[in-house]
């Protein structure tokens, strides 16, 4: 009984402490070439972040307390608070997740994941291999990878509960826990690995162009596939060790999922209409920028058909409360760190990055600028924002400094993906695996902040030497 007593005081104490921190930060003299808008919404942004990672408080509410601070504090105005609700992308995530629970319900995605147990299963080790590796081949069709985990996660989700791992009982850690964070990890490496993996990546290649360089499909695919094949190697491993599942060995498992085959029989009805459904839906994502339709839309709708051959039902809606509250945290946080960028802040911390390290040698000012671009992360919530509000910066830095333009070009180009891991909302990618329950937000800040210092090395390290030798 103490115990538990206990615990509810040293929980008081956390979040009095991340309330007197963002207090004092708040009340602390705006520092030099920021607005005290800018100011003030980093003290309420950081708080919540703060938050979260000492366990105060759940990541959704942390922000739905941010929300209403910087409302009513006047930083932002409501219209501008609430922008983040009507954007598509996060509403693709909603509705990919709600698909999810289709797939798996239809049946299809237990099939799915009886066939690659089969092939894959006899460790769980090679299960997270394969995972990766199928989304290294579908990334150069995908120009999303926010579609793509909307692909792969039901197959993740079907792969860990017909493993006996699940959010209801308590076993998540038993298998899904490992799986959730090795696809989340897998997915900043296939972004990084193909020009049109990620929707950032062309944007990216356009602007460097304004510096001389010129980025083909080729010569990214050649400049990021070692360093990637590298990561590809070590990522799942690492997790293995750090982040281990509690069932590590499953040599019956692949005759167990021959036998579950065998007793599905033939497909059924609802797997048809799923399969036929998932793929129209992956087919137009994929054409979705050449035909100029709205991926989002096309989520709609195919939920839509899951919902008229009654797939996916109310019921079905009434179960999935985490999709709410995802949709809530995220939206938020979104809309802070958009602010953030457009009242200056990141300018400004990037210009601070480039002044501290300017006059120095290039090894070092380049060594600096990559890993100041993965740390900033911490304050984007979007990739592409990160992109578009510091890549032309760094590089013009970077270049003056006397670092080869072409190199860093691509290791910007890369650590725009590498570093998606570092928080929960570091990608719209990574949000579907959290709502899945499989995975904890301090996880994502603890696990997730390591990928990310492995992909640094990686590719700083390897993909530096692997550049320099073949451009």
């Amino acid at each position: 009984m103490s115990h538990h007593h206990h615990k509810k005081e040293t929980i008081h104490y956390k979040q009095i402490f991340a309330f007197v921190f963002g207090l004092i930060l708040w009340f602390l003299p705006t520092p030099e070439g920021l607005s005290i808008e800018a100011w003030h919404l980093f003290s309420i942004f950081i708080s919540i972040i703060v938050a979260v990672i000492i366990e105060a408080t759940s990541i959704f509410t942390a922000s739905i307390i941010g929300l209403g601070f910087v409302i009513l504090t006047h930083t932002l105005t409501a219209k501008q608070a609430y922008s983040g609700f009507s954007q598509g992308f996060i509403l693709l995530i909603i509705v990919a997740f709600l698909i999810a629970r289709g797939v798996i319900k239809s049946g299809l995605g237990k099939r799915l994941a009886f066939l690659i147990i089969k092939r894959f299963g006899k460790s769980s080790l090679g299960l997270g291999y394969s995972i990766v590796a199928a989304d290294m081949l579908i990334a150069p069709a995908f120009p999303s990878n926010t579609a793509r985990s909307g692909v792969l996660y039901p197959i993740v989700q079907a792969l860990s509960s017909d493993s006996g791992s699940k959010v209801a009982d308590g076993t998540r850690k038993k298998l899904g826990a490992y799986l959730m964070m090795t696809s989340m990890a897998g997915l900043t490496i296939s972004s990084a690995m193909w020009l049109t993996a990620m929707a950032a990546n062309p944007a990216g290649a356009k602007m460097a162009k304004e510096f001389g360089v010129d980025i083909s499909y080729g010569s990214w695919a050649l400049a990021s596939s070692l360093p990637s094949l590298i990561a590809f190697i070590v990522i799942p491993w690492l997790l293995f060790k750090i982040f281990p599942p509690e069932l590590k060995e499953t040599p019956d498992a692949p005759m167990v999922a021959q036998e579950q085959l065998k007793h599905m029989g033939a497909v059924h009805k609802n797997e048809y209409i799923m399969g036929f459904t998932f793929i129209a839906m992956i087919t137009l994502w994929i054409l979705s920028s050449s035909l100029g339709i709205d991926k989002t839309a096309v989520a709609f709708l195919g939920l839509g058909v899951l919902m008229l051959t009654n797939i996916f039902t109310l019921e079905d809606l009434a179960h999935e409360g985490r999709a709410l509250g995802t949709l809530i945290w995220f939206a938020t946080l979104y809309t802070m760190s958009s602010y953030l960028n457009e009242f200056g802040f990141m300018t400004w911390l990037g210009n601070h990055i480039s002044a501290i390290i300017a006059g120095y040698t290039w090894p070092i000012v380049y060594v600096g600028l990559i890993t100041g671009y993965v740390f900033i992360h911490y304050f984007f919530v979007s990739q592409t924002a990160q992109m578009l509000a510091l890549f032309s910066v760094f590089l013009s830095v970077g270049v003056n400094a006397g670092v080869p333009a072409e190199l860093l070009a691509f290791m910007l180009l890369f650590a725009t993906n590498f570093n998606a891991m570092i928080t929960p909302q570091g990608s719209s990618a990574n949000v579907i695996y959290l709502s899945s329950g499989y995975i904890e937000s301090r996880e994502v800040y603890k696990y997730g902040g390591l990928v990310t210092l492995a992909n640094t090395f990686i590719y700083l390290g390897i993909g530096t030497a692997w550049i320099m030798l073949i451009f």
